[in-house]
């Protein structure tokens, strides 16, 4: 087996809590997204962009997110309050990886989205290929207008994922996957 092939069949997602220091470098992260930027695009109009979570600024992202939910319902639990302040602490980074897609005269909106869901993979494929390990999740945050709005997602933009990236400190576990019998067809012309 190819050095490619061991790397793709030995890829595993690692949750963020078990995600630890040292993150990738200034170059590593350059890296990455290179890496991630270079998938099936259509028309070669970069339908997505990263915003780079990471140091004290995953903190802060925390609080607003807490402060949000506090102001919508001021009887949040303290728990879940801290949850949110640790939500993008957890891993020493995370990449928000937004779909930027929007209609176009050629290129339909879901090839547009495919691609930035090509791009979180291959984010998430270079991390481990570099000797990091990753978890591409979406949270509530993905879907909730004004928590995205915080996040930096702008009008008609979306976030495809949100990509965790460091140092795993427990080994990754397998978890059942579908039997190809279950998934695989053959077309025939009858």
């Amino acid at each position: 087996m190819t050095d490619a092939l061991t790397l793709l069949t030995t890829r595993r997602s690692i949750p963020p809590a078990f995600l630890a220091e040292p993150g990738p470098s200034a170059d590593e992260i350059t890296t990455l997204l290179t890496i991630a930027s270079r998938v099936p695009d259509h028309g070669k109009l970069a339908p997505w962009r990263f915003i780079l979570i990471r140091g004290d600024a995953r903190t802060m992202l925390g609080e607003r997110l807490a402060d949000l939910l506090l102001a919508r319902d001021p009887a949040t639990s303290a728990q879940r309050l801290e949850d949110e302040r640790r939500r993008f602490a957890r891993a020493p980074l995370v990449v928000a990886v937004i779909s930027r897609a929007a209609e176009h005269v050629k290129i339909p909106v879901w090839e547009q989205q495919l691609s930035a869901g090509a791009s979180a993979m291959n984010l998430v494929t270079a991390a481990h290929a570099m000797g990091y390990a990753a978890s591409w999740l979406s949270e509530w945050v993905s879907y909730d207008a004004e928590a995205a709005a915080i996040v930096g997602v702008k009008a008609g933009e979306r976030i495809a994922g949100l990509v965790h990236i460091g140092t795993p400190s427990a080994p990754p576990q397998d978890r059942p996957r579908p039997a190809l019998a279950d998934i695989v067809t053959e077309w025939s012309a009858g």
